[in-house]
């Protein structure tokens, strides 16, 4: 299984919006909680996120390659859990 991280803040409604749909495609798809997400909140852990090429959150990498950044919407976060246990 691959390593995911999503780069986050915590005031940000595009985050908490991703956050909330993280949760819903696992319960929807029991397969999906096995997959281990490292949270990294960009303002508490600038060191970590200054060494990640990307401009806006919610951004996750799925081993070292990002699969998606900015804004995003329910139908898009499975996939990205998915390519975790590819």
């Amino acid at each position: 299984m691959k390593s995911v991280k999503l780069f986050y803040l915590r005031n940000c409604p595009f985050c908490k919006r991703a956050l909330r749909y993280i949760d819903e495609a696992r319960a929807a798809h029991p397969e999906l909680a096995a997959v281990e997400i490292e949270m990294i909140e960009e303002s508490e852990q600038p060191e970590a996120a200054d060494r990640y090429d990307y401009y806006y959150v919610p951004t996750f990498y799925v081993g070292d390659v990002k699969v998606h950044e900015g804004g995003i919407y329910p139908d898009e976060v499975e996939p990205i859990l998915r390519k975790a246990l590819d």
